[in-house]
């Protein structure tokens, strides 16, 4: 196994302080990644995290096309729900007791720049 990315770990605490405040980034070693790869037909249900262990706030790191996350409440997975478009390169953290809120992806767009998009420049 590889070892983790230092500035990786940086851009999760950078990334936790400013989301959270810097209080919220102490103590939490960022040294574990999840990467899931979504098509343009890709969707995750809604679920939470319960299994882990850990009360250090979810970084979301996105990369490649744009996908329509739905963040939800702690109780159910029916509403209220809020659906934010993430971009490659978007930062999404969520903590505190929104820790165990469902999340899922709704589906994922093309970016403008691959052949095939359907999205106008710009």
């Amino acid at each position: 196994m590889k070892p983790f990315p230092a500035w990786l770990g940086e851009l999760g605490r950078r990334a936790v302080a400013d989301a959270l405040g810097a209080q919220a980034a102490t103590g939490a070693a960022y040294d574990i990644a999840l990467i899931n790869f979504y098509d343009g037909d890709a969707h995750m249900g809604m679920h939470r995290d319960s299994d882990e262990k850990s009360a250090a706030p979810v970084v979301s790191l996105s990369l490649g096309d744009t996908c329509v996350f739905r963040f939800g409440n702690t109780e159910t997975r029916a509403r209220p729900y809020t659906d934010v478009e993430l971009r490659s390169g978007d930062l999404f953290v969520f903590g505190g007791p929104s820790r165990m809120a469902y999340h899922g992806v709704r589906g994922c767009m093309p970016a403008p720049h691959r052949p095939g998009s359907a999205w106008p420049d710009g």
